[in-house]
């Protein structure tokens, strides 16, 4: 059956660039995300390992870590950071999950159960699914879903906005209506009275009956 967002994010142990790890264990109390790839040593993947490691103190400042993987064994993972590197200016230190024998693919979907148990002979585009990005909150639940094609790099900017987004949703009665930024008026919940709302949030906006705009509150 296919992840969806709400679902137990599945708990595995494995090899990572950092040492074995048991997922669950490893995200601890805080938020987590979850980025796969098809395959190391390839453009695109390069790029996007570079752009998350050079954003990474953004997602500690949300209490987020990151951690990669890829359908490769862990000493691949060692040699390809110098690739990264050389490409981007910047240093992998988050771990990197060695999934050769494809379990973690396959426990996250990204690959069907007849792929086989092995990394080798696999190419790109046979594992073109493995371009997702699961964001995974502290009751361990999946709050967010993205795949990529693998020729369209990943908008990392996109995935620290709408972290911000369900943080925030995650502590008030609110939503974030279209290309909401930080700081940006957010929509009261249907679950709001008109008169708690007010209590809740002082002042707000009715633009339709069911659309009532307010403040951003305190995260």
């Amino acid at each position: 059956m296919s992840l969806r967002i709400n679902d137990i994010a599945p708990d595995f142990t494995a090899e990572t660039t950092v040492g074995p790890i048991s997922f669950h264990e490893w995200i601890g109390d805080g938020w987590a995300v979850l980025f796969s790839h098809p395959k190391n040593f390839t453009p695109v993947c390069t790029t996007e390992l570079g752009a998350m490691a050079g954003i990474e103190g953004e997602f500690r400042k949300r209490g987020v870590k990151i951690i990669g993987i890829s359908v490769d064994p862990v000493d691949s993972h060692t040699k390809w950071k110098a690739d990264i590197r050389t490409a981007t200016g910047f240093d992998v230190e988050y771990p990197l999950i060695g999934d050769k024998d494809l379990q973690v693919a396959k426990l996250y979907d990204m690959l069907p159960a007849a792929a086989g148990d092995s990394s080798e002979g696999r190419t790109p585009a046979d594992n073109a699914t493995v371009r997702s990005v699961f964001v995974i909150g502290p009751d361990k639940k999946i709050k967010l879903i993205l795949t990529y094609p693998m020729t369209t790099g990943r908008n990392f900017a996109e995935i620290l906005r709408a972290i911000d987004s369900i943080q925030l949703t995650s502590k008030h009665q609110v939503a974030t209506p279209a290309n909401w930024q930080q700081g940006d008026d957010v929509i009261i919940t249907a679950a709001v009275s008109n008169e708690d709302a007010i209590t809740r949030f002082g002042a707000f906006d009715t633009v339709l009956p069911y659309l009532r705009k307010t403040r951003q509150p305190a995260a």
